[in-house]
C-alpha cells in the first residue's frame, strides 16, 4: 500500500482492552494447542494493528511536527501509550506462563519470549505516569530541536540544513557556521538543562519503583541484552579506550596536516580535506535513482525492494523547516513493509543515511515471515549490524554518487567509522555516569561529559567557545533523550559491521553475502549471539576480538595517500 495513502484511524483503547483481555483469556484457558494458537494468533493481529497506527502517527508527526492534527496524534500517544503497554503486558505474563510453547513458538520466536520476560519486570502500573511524563519530555525535546530557525548568509536554516556550510572548504564560513549551530543549543541551554534534569529524575523514580538500583541497571532488562552484562561492557568501553583512542588521534595529526593546520579547532573536526569533503553529485531524485541501479546491481532481493519503496512513497529524504532531526527506519506491521526517514542537505551524509536505513529496510523486509511485526527488527545492537554493514556492502558503488571523488568519499567513511566508536562510548559511559548519580546538577552532568570527552575525544579542543567548553555538546545526541542507552548499540554493530567490510572489500570473501542475508532473514528469531554465529562473526566481548579488525582497519588507511585524495 501507498503510505500516502495509509488509513490512519486513533484505536478505541477501551475496544483494544476488551478484545485482548478477550483473547488473554482465552489463552490462559486453553486445553489443547490448536486453541492457544487462535487466541494468540488473534491477540497477535490485534496488537500489530494498533501498533501500526501509532507508527503512521509517529512518522507522520516527525515529517512535519507543525502539522496540528498528527500533533494531537502524538499527544494522544504520549499518554496512552502506556496504558496499552499496560495492557499488553497482561497478555505477554499469559504467553509465557502457557504450556503450549511449542505451537506459539509459530508466532513467538525464542527471543520475544525472552523480551517478554523482560517486560513483564516491568509490569507496575505506578509506572505508568511516569511513562506518561517521560514521552511528554522526549516529545518537548524533539519540538524543541526542530524548532530551530537558525539565520545565517541571508537565509533561516534548520539544523540539519546547516550541515553543508559546516562542512564549507573555507574555513571561516565553517566556523561561523558551527558557531551559529552551537549558539542555538546555547542559547537555549536552560531549556536543554531542564528537560534532562526532569528526564534523569523520571527515570530514576522509574527505575526505584521497579526495584532496581538505577536506570543504568534497568537499561539491561529493557534494552534486552542477552548474553553480556555491565562488567562485560566496562571492559568493552576500556578496550576502546585503550586500543581505538590512539588510532583516531593518528588519524587527526593525518587530517590537520591535510587541512594545513598546527591543530584542529573544533569546528574543524567535519572538514576531512582542505579542497572540502566529498559531495555527492546530483539532485535528491538522481541520487535515488543511482541507489536503485545500484541495489539492482547487488542483488535482485535488494533491487526489488528499493523500488518498492519508491513506488510506495516509504522515503521521507528532504530536510525541510518543522521536521524532526536525524533519521530512521521503522518496520510497519499492517503494511509489512519499512519507511526511511532522512533529512538530505547535501553532504555525504546523504548517502550515508540512504544505505544505513536501507540496511534495516532489507532486513526488516527479510524476516517479515516473523508474524510478530514488532519482532521483526531483532534486539538493537543486533539491528544495527545491517545497517552499518550495508554502508561498507555498497563500497563498490559509490563512483556513482560522487564521482571523481569516490575514494576521497570511501578514505573519509572508513577512517569516520574508527572515529566514532570513541564517541559512541563516551555517549554510553556518560549515561552510565548520570543514572548511577541522579542526584547530580545540570552542571555536574556536563561536568562529566566534558571529562569523559577527554578521555575519548581529546581531539576536541573547545577553548573559542565557552558553551562547549561547559559541556553542552550533549544536548544535540537525540539518543540520550531519547533513546536512553541505545548508543552502546552502535558501538557493539560497528565493530561486527568492520569484520563485514573486511570481507567483503579486502578479502572479498564469498560467503559474505549469504552469511548476510541469512542473517538478516533471521532477524528478530536470535538473539545478538545466535546472530554473530550464523553470519560467522567475532563477538566484540571476546578478548582480542577487535584486534585484526583494527590492524586491517590502520594497513587500508596507510596504504591511502591521503595528501593524494585532498587534490
Amino acid at each position: 500500500m501507498d503510505f500516502k495513502e495509509a488509513p490512519y484511524t486513533r484505536p478505541d483503547f477501551d475496544q483494544i482492552k476488551t478484545s485482548l483481555a478477550t483473547y488473554t483469556t482465552a489463552l490462559k484457558g486453553a486445553d489443547d494447542p490448536d486453541t492457544a494458537l487462535a487466541a494468540a494468533t488473534a491477540a497477535n493481529q490485534l496488537i500489530n494493528d494498533y501498533t501500526s497506527q501509532a507508527m503512521l502517527a509517529q512518522i507522520r508527526h516527525s515529517i512535519d511536527t507543525n502539522d496540528e492534527f498528527y500533533n494531537k496524534e502524538d499527544d494522544y500517544w504520549n499518554t496512552n501509550g502506556p496504558l496499552y503497554e499496560n495492557e499488553e503486558r497482561k497478555y505477554k505474563a499469559a504467553v509465557v506462563a502457557s504450556p503450549y510453547q511449542e505451537v506459539l513458538g509459530q508466532i513467538y520466536p525464542k527471543p520475544d519470549i525472552m523480551s517478554m520476560q523482560n517486560d513483564l519486570k516491568m509490569a507496575n502500573e505506578a509506572i505508568i505516569p511516569l511513562q506518561q511524563k517521560n514521552n511528554a519530555l522526549v516529545s518537548e525535546y524533539a519540538k524543541l530541536v526542530a524548532s530551530a530557525q537558525i539565520d545565517f548568509q541571508g537565509e533561516t536554516l534548520t539544523l540539519a540544513q546547516l550541515g553543508p556550510y559546516r562542512e564549507s572548504a573555507d574555513r571561516a564560513t565553517r566556523k561561523a557556521a558551527t558557531e551559529a549551530y552551537w549558539g542555538f543549543f546555547a542559547e537555549h541551554e536552560a531549556d536543554f538543562d531542564q528537560i534532562y534534569d526532569d528526564m534523569v529524575k523520571v527515570r530514576t523514580e522509574i527505575a526505584h519503583t521497579l526495584g532496581y538500583p538505577d536506570y543504568s541497571a534497568l537499561s539491561y532488562v529493557y534494552m534486552n541484552r542477552f548474553g553480556y552484562d555491565e562488567p562485560m561492557v566496562a571492559q568493552y568501553r576500556k578496550t576502546v579506550l585503550e586500543k581505538v583512542v590512539p588510532l583516531t588521534q593518528k588519524q587527526y595529526t593525518k587530517q590537520a596536516k591535510r587541512l594545513g593546520l598546527a591543530k584542529l579547532a573544533y569546528y574543524d573536526l567535519p572538514v576531512a580535506f582542505k579542497s572540502g569533503n566529498a559531495k555527492p553529485t546530483g539532485t535528491p531524485d538522481e541520487l535515488v535513482a543511482t541507489a536503485q541501479q545500484m541495489y539492482n546491481d547487488l542483488s535482485p532481493e535488494t533491487g526489488d525492494l528499493f523500488a518498492l519503496m519508491v513506488k510506495n512513497h516509504l522515503f521521507d529524504l528532504l530536510a525541510k523547516k518543522g521536521k524532526q532531526s536525524g533519521g530512521y527506519c521503522e518496520y510497519i506491521p499492517s503494511l509489512q513493509a519499512p519507511f526511511i526517514f532522512a533529512n538530505f542537505n547535501g553532504t555525504s551524509g546523504d548517502v550515508d543515511v540512504l544505505t544505513h536505513e536501507f540496511g534495516h529496510a532489507f532486513q526488516t523486509y527479510s524476516s517479515r515471515w516473523i508474524k510478530d511485526g514488532l519482532s521483526t527488527f531483532p534486539t538493537f545492537e543486533a539491528a544495527e549490524i545491517f545497517s552499518m554493514s550495508m554502508e561498507f556492502i555498497t563500497y563498490p558503488w559509490m563512483k556513482g554518487f560522487f564521482g571523481a571523488a569516490e575514494e576521497k568519499y570511501k578514505y573519509n567513511h572508513l577512517e569516520a567509522a574508527l572515529e566514532f566508536l570513541p564517541y559512541g562510548i563516551l555517549v554510553d559511559h556518560f549515561q552510565h555516569e548520570i543514572y548511577t548519580h541522579p542526584e547530580w546538577t545540570p552542571a555536574e552532568r556536563k561536568a562529566c561529559w566534558r571529562d569523559l570527552e577527554k578521555q575519548y575525544n581529546p581531539e576536541r579542543d573547545y577553548s573559542e567557545n565557552e558553551a562547549l567548553e561547559r559541556g553542552i555538546y550533549f544536548f544535540r545526541q537525540g539518543h540520550i533523550f531519547e533513546s536512553p542507552f541505545y548508543y552502546l548499540d552502535y558501538t557493539i554493530a560497528q565493530v561486527l559491521a568492520y569484520q563485514f567490510w573486511k570481507r567483503f572489500n579486502v578479502d572479498h570473501d564469498p560467503q559474505a553475502w549469504a552469511d548476510y542475508t541469512t542473517m538478516a532473514k533471521a532477524g528478530g528469531s536470535q538473539t545478538l549471539m545466535e546472530l554473530i554465529q550464523t553470519g560467522h562473526l567475532a563477538s566484540p566481548f571476546e578478548p582480542g576480538a577487535l584486534d585484526d579488525t583494527l590492524t586491517a582497519i590502520s594497513q587500508a588507511l596507510d596504504g591511502v595517500d591521503d595528501q593524494a585524495l585532498d587534490k
